[in-house]
């Protein structure tokens, strides 16, 4: 039987889900095709005009009643961050499988309570980080599990985006306190989801943080003080003896979407950055003197599930696509096989992370992540 699907939220992100619902299928060929059964939004006029664009059976200005709906099996939750933790234990306690947009919330009292109910309901929970669904991860997985670049020392690992270069750009909610740190937990998630993936957990923290701007202009109540960071430094230590360097800025001229990864081992190194998704470079010191150097690998059919959307090597895969990967990882799970997913219990380690580098920060000191 068809899983039927509600959406809250029509943003960004909101509508990266809804483009994996209607296509997760068509790509995959292996499942039912969900049905798109209930969209909400903050007023009902908006709702129903993107129910219409995205193909949704009903629309409400009420997430309650789209959580309430028993047409919804699972419920995407890609809403600010602030409401995160009420919509996700909302749904959980309703029956619902939830795919909610990381980060969990900007508390972690709030990250524990919902790792708590998706623990009570027993229903499945996971998370929106789709980086580590790139077959090129994937990957990079795969040869450290093999020891291709031998023992690994030093993970460098840097996010950097321009949406909050401009000083001149207006205050929105992610300048306001209430949505979290900033830099560290709006998007430092996903290198440290990353991390998690192919490394490990992160031991102990040491960050900076930093404010390149003190006020943001608004639409008529003059300048306003900025509550969160939009840089961070953070020097760590991984579980397995391996030290790191990760760096955050979202107020990073020329960046628009970076993620530049760098694993030094003791046989070798791995180099990949987000702005060239479909591929990554390989060194490994077997190579012939004459012409030791970095090879670039492209992405292609032999990277599965790239073979899913193209038989072609080299032609590249998108975000989007990205989305729609992870879209099938959580029906794999649901259905009880095996899948490449960050659930709540795991998103939580992600969230002590942050709240751990937060406090380094505070206190100016080594912080250890509980």
């Amino acid at each position: 039987m068809a899983v039927g699907i509600g959406l809250i939220g029509t943003g960004y992100m909101g509508k990266c889900h809804a483009l994996a619902w209607n296509a997760v299928a068509s790509v995959f060929g292996d499942l039912e095709r969900p049905v798109l059964a209930h969209l909400a939004e903050v007023d009902a006029a908006l709702a129903a005009r993107r129910a219409d664009e995205f193909g949704f059976a009903r629309a409400t200005g009420d997430w309650r009643a789209l959580i309430a709906d028993p047409a919804v099996d699972i419920v995407s939750i890609t809403t600010p961050n602030a409401f995160h933790a009420e919509m996700a234990i909302a749904a959980l306690e309703a029956g619902k499988h939830v795919w909610c947009e990381k980060p969990m919330a900007p508390t972690i009292v709030e990250a524990q309570a919902m790792k708590a109910a998706a623990t009570r309901s027993g229903k499945l929970a996971i998370l929106g980080y789709n980086y580590i669904q790139n077959p090129i991860i994937r990957q990079i997985r795969t040869l450290l599990a093999e020891n291709t670049i031998g023992a690994i020392s030093h993970v460098r690992i840097e996010m950097d985006e321009d949406f909050m270069a401009d000083p001149a750009a207006l205050f929105t909610w992610k300048s306001e306190q209430s949505s979290g740190y900033g830099a560290l937990d709006d998007f430092g998630v996903h290198p440290i989801s990353l991390l998690h993936f192919l490394l490990g957990d992160i031991a102990r923290v040491s960050a900076h943080m930093s404010k390149p701007f003190a006020t943001r202009p608004t639409m008529s109540e003059g300048p306003r003080e900025v509550e969160t960071f939009d840089i961070a430094t953070i020097m760590f230590d991984l579980e397995s003896g391996a030290s790191g360097l990760l760096a955050l800025n979202r107020a990073a001229w020329g960046r628009k979407g970076r993620i530049a990864l760098q694993i030094f081992g003791s046989t070798g190194a791995i180099l990949f950055d987000q702005e060239r998704m479909n591929e990554f470079q390989l060194y490994t010191r077997d190579d012939h003197l004459a012409v030791q150097g970095f090879r670039t690998i492209l992405c292609g059919p032999v990277h599965a599930p790239y073979d899913r959307f193209m038989p072609a090597p080299g032609h590249g895969l998108g975000f989007n696509d990205l989305k729609i990967i992870e879209c099938h990882e959580l029906l794999n799970q649901l259905a009880g096989h095996p899948a490449h997913t960050i659930d709540f219990a795991t998103g939580l380690s992600i969230e002590k992370a942050v709240h751990a580098m937060a406090r380094s920060h505070a206190e100016q000191r080594w912080v250890s992540v509980p």
